[in-house]
């Protein structure tokens, strides 16, 4: 099998390489323009949500590349999100989203938070009168069983290793695919503490590397997908050169003892009144 992709447990393979569409200005020619540089690079997965706003700037993206003849559908891997208000009908959500991108179906439809809110709240940031007191999360899950959800995707990059995550998800043969692998940087929540630490710089200059392309070689290394954000042409090409680093034992043992720290902790999903997780503990089954 090559080694820039893994196989899931269905048999179908997923690129260790993904870009993410997430646009905070929710810029749709931005984010065409960026998907066909992408394409034209050699990305082959891509990641949206409902809650980006992106669907239909990406799926036109890509309609226009599958009949102009640069790619095929089959050789594209879609991933988007089912968006906590939609946990009441998780069938509809998904069916919603085909419409907007465009397409006939997607490789991967994953929950977005495992929290439920009312009906309509299309907002990142709830307010407290907008949850479901009643997660339900049984519910979503049987829906989205017939949605036939294959990957897990979570925070994950050298300072958040999700080690404990990764083992039970190797277990039971689900693949694991990294949102923020470089720690977000430019996001509001995100940081340069990945990119900037001692020691990735100190692999990356060993390697002849950017600490971009050792944070992203280290993901992939442990078997996972790594979905970055980069709409700048030059960047999305300095990342995907990370499939040609090569860290040793010493370069992962190193990760391995660093401090970690998560980034997006979930703090708007907490509240004491409305929302069913009344701590960050709770929300993260006491692991942060």
């Amino acid at each position: 099998m090559r080694s820039d992709v893994a196989r899931l447990r269905c048999g179908k393979t997923i690129p260790l390489l993904g870009m993410g569409t997430y646009c905070p200005k929710k810029d749709r020619e931005s984010t065409i323009s960026a998907v066909h540089q992408a394409i034209k690079i050699g990305y082959r997965h891509f990641d949206t949500a409902k809650i980006y706003g992106s669907e239909e700037a990406l799926g036109t993206a890509l309609g226009q590349a599958i009949s102009y003849g640069t790619v095929q559908r089959e050789d594209i891997f879609v991933t988007s999100k089912l968006w906590s208000s939609d946990h009441h009908d998780p069938i509809s959500a998904l069916t919603q989203t085909l419409k907007t991108m465009g397409l006939e179906y997607l490789d991967s439809y994953l929950v977005h938070w495992p929290i439920k809110l009312k009906p309509g709240v299309n907002e990142p940031i709830p307010k407290e009168e907008e949850f479901e007191k009643d997660l339900g999360i049984e519910e979503t899950w049987q829906a989205m069983e017939r949605c036939l959800e294959i990957v897990n995707q979570v925070e994950m990059h050298p300072l958040w290793r999700q080690s404990k995550l990764r083992e039970v998800c190797e277990e039971n043969k689900i693949h694991v695919s990294g949102y923020s692998p470089l720690g977000a940087p430019g996001n509001c929540w995100g940081s340069t503490a990945v990119i900037e630490h001692p020691v990735i710089k100190s692999i990356a200059l060993k390697h002849n590397a950017t600490p971009a392309q050792v944070a992203l070689r280290w993901g992939m290394s442990k078997g996972a997908s790594v979905i970055m954000k980069s709409f700048d042409g030059a960047r999305m090409r300095e990342n995907k050169r990370a499939l040609e680093v090569k860290l040793d034992d010493q370069d992962l043992s190193h990760i391995d003892q660093l401090e970690e720290w998560k980034l997006m902790r979930g703090d708007f999903l907490v509240n004491q009144t409305t929302s069913p997780y009344k701590s960050i503990a709770q929300l993260w089954d006491n692991e942060i």
